[in-house]
């Protein structure tokens, strides 16, 4: 830390007179609102001008303003997140600078916003090229239903789960596996074992990121052609894992934030060719009509990064054959390379539109990959050998079930989108699956880095902790009760998490293949005291938009109004409440509640979408276990502005007094004050019923 803090100050003595400061020595750089006390870097390469204008991907004439883009700080992009019911102008793009956004004091009130419906989940920031690849899956209602993410870095994969805990979805689960080698996975289908492939999937490869040199400026003094034939390898093992265990008829996207074709058409071309027609190229070209894109590119050459030229692999030396690949170069037959339609690739250019450069491809399974075709024609010549040879009673064998870490070296049949498994082995002699509990695999199968993960035990449905739930909300008779799980084996279960019964299947059956970071939403934590209750668990506003179909009880209807006063008071007593509520709540037992707000058609000018909370009945109030972010949001659409005061850590509603539209300061404590602080995830045990003291929900109400 003294090292880095005395080279800055070095650098800010190093700094021209008459720089402004935070300018990063004046200059155009200054002016885009560029800020920080670093040497300004140069964004000149000529190596990688003189490389891709040698390969021609920008059209003729166009080249300076190619360039000029590249030098421009990337604009800021956002998506709203479609499922949620808002309009179909799901993009927005805006003229403005990541860093323009986080420094300017005249948009401090933009950039809350975009942080808080960030965390919220209602939007998510993204580079607008990224929005391209999840458009051209083109997922489908009648597709599996849910969604398995995966990195290699254990790291990385954190920031997985907490992108995906913003969708508040039951029906995500984030693995931890080397994609070029991820394991097949099996699912239970009438009591057989058969292969999952996938209807979709999105193969975002590893990558030079020379696309990025917006955003990343460092690209610009780091770039070579070295990257990529370092790369090239590893993404076309990726590409190749994916097409395996794509679906017949399923759909692929292979996208890179690169523009050199070594990691682009060179990987794409080499998959078609060695799938000798099981894939082919779609044309999407009508799919994303507002796009501007370039066609792939059909010739290409290597160079090293001294920049030596090679344009055939037989010219390449022995000494190169461990850096240059055969791969990397375009099919020499004209007829073959004709075949491939490689002109259906998107290149995405940064001066067309404003963007970052991307490589898009979109790959389509026709049939199984010849290798697999060869293992069913092998797996056909044993089963009709088994039908004429008998295991003797001798045979030691027989009856045994097979070892399931050798499941994938069997031989297969396929049978549409799933391939049966030959196989003895029953779902109770799965691995270490043991009474529905699914751990991390044993580290003789495969090598764990980062945290060991607490395991995944799915509740017997005869479990006694469930009655009481189900009397205590009178939960519907179709609730599958099957899907809850928790992260323990011992003790008592604080928290109960909630999959989709498709990634319940996947669970129970592959926990000795793969490394699961996390799955499932919250649906219900154990109170401090709730013994003192009718029942022992509170509902989670994590996951109540998936419970609240089920639940017959204790369900408030509540107004707008009430609406704003229980997002901006902590506790607000029954008689702040509009008559009706407190109608409802007056015979309710203390304890967990739903508070639902339905949009009145009659009147306009009210909120127009409905709104369903977790909440606490105490004794003689009503509070929320809402997050803050997610009471902002709500604030926000019925039209009360918030400010947030960063030093204070403060917000207020505009136009309103505190003794209105906040709770009154003498009816806020220390103890509440202290306990409004936590983390979103992390749920405290504390007893609702305090009136005062910790959310467990790490909200930070307004006031």
């Amino acid at each position: 830390m003294g090292r880095r803090s005395r080279g800055r100050r070095l650098q800010q003595q190093q700094r021209p007179e008459g720089a402004e400061d935070g300018a990063e020595g004046g200059g155009k750089r200054g002016e885009a609102g560029w800020e920080g006390g670093y040497p300004e870097i140069v964004k000149e390469n000529k190596l990688f001008e003189h490389y891709y204008q040698e390969l021609k991907i920008v059209p003729e004439g166009e080249w300076d303003q190619f360039m000029g883009a590249l030098r421009e700080p990337l604009p800021a992009t956002l998506r709203i997140t479609g499922y949620k019911r808002y309009p179909e102008e799901l993009a927005w793009h805006t003229n403005l600078s990541r860093k323009i956004l986080r420094k300017s004091p005249q948009l401090e009130k933009f950039h809350q916003f975009l942080v808080s419906e960030t965390e919220s989940g209602n939007i998510s920031r993204q580079e607008a090229v990224s929005m391209i690849p999840p458009l051209l899956l083109n997922v489908q209602p009648h597709h599996k239903g849910f969604v398995i993410a995966n990195d290699v870095d254990n790291k990385r994969c954190y920031l997985l789960v907490h992108q995906a805990k913003r969708l508040s979805s039951p029906c995500i689960m984030v693995v931890n596996h080397d994609a070029s080698s991820i394991p097949r996975l099996l699912i239970d289908v009438d009591g057989r074992k058969e292969i999952l492939f996938y209807d979709r999937i999105l193969c975002d490869v590893p990558c030079s990121g020379d696309g990025t040199m917006r955003k990343n400026i460092d690209v610009w003094k780091k770039w070579t052609t070295l990257n990529s034939l370092q790369l090239h390898g590893l993404q076309l093992r990726i590409a190749t894992r994916g097409a395996e265990q794509l679906a017949e008829g399923g759909r692929m996207v292979y996208s890179t934030c690169s523009l050199n074709p070594i990691e682009d058409e060179a990987v794409i071309a080499s998959l078609l060719e060695k799938s000798e027609g099981a894939l082919e190229l779609a044309d999407v070209s009508s799919e994303l009509p507002g796009l501007k894109w370039m066609p792939g590119i059909m010739q290409w050459k290597v160079m090293t990064k001294d920049g030596q030229w090679f344009t055939d692999w037989d010219d390449v030396p022995h000494s190169r054959h461990t850096q240059i690949r055969p791969t990397m170069f375009p099919p020499k037959d004209p007829e073959k390379l004709q075949a491939m339609r490689l002109e259906r690739c998107l290149r995405i250019l940064p001066h067309h539109q404003n963007t970052g450069g991307f490589f898009v491809a979109v790959l389509v399974k026709k049939s199984s990959m010849p290798w697999n075709k060869r293992q069913q024609k092998l797996q056909g010549k044993s089963a009709e050998s088994r039908e004429t040879t008998q295991l003797s009673p001798a045979d030691p064998t027989e009856g045994k079930p097979a070892d399931p870490s050798k499941l994938e070296s069997q031989s297969v049949t396929g049978t549409g989108d799933t391939e049966i498994i030959q196989t003895t082995e029953n779902l109770e002699n799965n691995g270490n699956k043991k009474d529905g509990v699914c751990g991390p695999p044993p580290s003789k199968k495969m090598k764990l880095f980062g945290f060991k993960e607490d395991p995944f035990v799915f509740i017997p449905e005869d479990d006694p902790l469930l009655p009481p739930i189900e009397k205590f909300y009178a939960l519907d008779p179709s609730f599958p009760k099957m899907n809850l799980l928790t992260r323990t084996t011992e003790g008592k279960k604080r928290q109960l998490y909630m999959v989709s019964k498709e990634l319940r299947n996947v669970l129970l059956n592959n926990s000795e293949r793969m490394k699961v970071i996390n799955t499932g939403i919250k649906v219900w934590c154990r109170n401090n005291s709730g013994e003192e209750f009718d029942c022992a668990f509170r509902l989670a506003q994590e996951g109540i938009y998936t419970l609240y179909p089920f639940i017959n009880s204790r369900i408030i209807t509540v107004s707008m109004e009430d609406v704003k006063t229980l997002l901006t008071q902590e506790n607000p007593f029954f008689r702040k409440l509009s008559s009706e509520t407190y109608s409802q709540a007056k015979d309710l037992a203390k304890g967990s509640i739903v508070l639902k707000y339905e949009p009145d058609s009659a009147n306009p000018d009210a909120l127009q979408c409905p709104i369903v909370m977790c909440g606490w009945r105490g004794k003689a109030s009503i509070r929320t276990f809402v997050p803050k972010n997610e009471r902002l949001h709500y604030l926000r659409m019925m039209g009360l502005e918030v400010l947030a005061e960063k030093k204070k850590e403060e917000v207020v509603l505009a136009g309103e007094s505190a003794g209105s539209a906040g709770q009154p300061e003498d009816e806020v404590s220390e103890e509440q004050r202290a306990g409004e602080a936590g983390s979103l995830d992390a749920e405290a045990d504390c007893d609702p019923d305090a009136e005062a003291g910790c959310d467990p929900a790490g909200a930070e109400p307004p006031r």
